[in-house]
């Protein structure tokens, strides 16, 4: 098991609830951090891209760091997104996050333009000094077009001031157990592999499936904590089970599946996607019930 931290456990990655008209519904992400924190959550990854980090101006990324801040109050760990293409925006969300009172922040390498490894380790700089708060780093290379490899970590870990770790959603697995030996937090991005990473030493996961179940992810991170790895890898299985909703299933579509699978789970209306994303068809949004259902995990069942 990895080391006692400050940030370790069941992260959820949270999506944004949207109000029909595709404004923040505030209302819903109150009920949505309450119902997470109630089923036994450690903490929260804020308005990253679970969250549709890039669909959200600077004054709607703000307003969702003070609603998480105070409806939060303790209760849990909250780690704010603060991703964005130049510097000069990023480090203004860092160091709003910072006053409001979240525990970290978190941010993507700037996107669009290609920078180099310097470049990128200047921009996390000048982001972690604005806020004073643990830091960061998220490994979203499918998204960003940049992958962390540990080379880039450890370039990062002299530049940034409170380099505490990274998300990691990238495809060499191998290189968690790199980051480990480094010293740095590493939760794992990919949910459904939340055991085998622990297994390498990392601190937990950060994913938006646990939001749809987060019961499962709690399951399986206690019992590895209590070496029960039979019930840890009962609790893997539901947990895989719940992944394959959004990533092999015949459903399709990220932001669309996970919000309205929240919703038939939860009751909490997290809206559709924002635009450009669009909703589930009335096809497959009868097919999500139906494997909700048959999974027990329909609110009504």
């Amino acid at each position: 098991m990895s080391q006692e931290r400050v940030f370790q456990g069941v992260y959820v990655a949270l999506a944004t609830p949207m109000t029909p008209s595709s404004e923040l519904n505030e209302d819903a992400l109150r009920q949505l951090l309450d119902f997470n924190i109630d089923s036994g959550v450690d903490g929260f990854w804020i308005a990253g891209g679970g969250g549709e980090s890039v669909l959200l101006d600077d004054d709607e990324n703000r307003r969702i760091a003070e609603i998480s801040a105070e409806q939060v109050a303790g209760r849990a760990k909250i780690i704010m997104h603060v991703g964005a293409p130049t510097t000069k925006r990023a480090a203004a969300m860092a160091e709003h996050a910072s006053n409001v009172g979240v525990d970290a922040i978190c941010c993507v390498p700037p996107f669009f333009y290609p920078q180099p490894a310097d470049a990128i380790a200047e921009h996390y700089r000048a982001v972690s000094e604005s806020a004073g708060l643990p830091f960061f780093a998220y490994n979203l290379p499918s998204s960003t077009g940049v992958e962390i490899t540990p080379d880039m970590m450890a370039l990062f870990q002299e530049r940034v001031p409170n380099m505490e770790g990274l998300k990691h959603s990238a495809f060499g697995f191998h290189y968690v157990r790199e980051f480990v030996r480094m010293g740095l937090s590493c939760f794992i991005g990919f949910s459904s592999l939340t055991l085998p990473a622990l297994s390498m030493g990392a601190v937990g996961t950060v994913d938006g499936p646990p939001g749809i179940a987060p019961e499962y992810w709690v399951e399986l991170w206690q019992a590895f904590r209590d070496g029960d790895m039979d019930r840890a890898l009962a609790a893997q299985d539901k947990a895989i089970d719940v992944c394959n909703l959004i990533w092999h299933g015949k459903i399709g579509g990220y932001h669309p599946v996970l919000k309205a699978a929240i919703k038939y789970r939860t009751g909490i209306d997290c809206g559709a996607p924002r635009a450009p994303g669009q909703p589930l068809s009335p096809e497959k949004d009868a097919l999500l019930k139906k494997q909700l259902s048959e999974m027990g995990l329909l609110k009504s069942s």
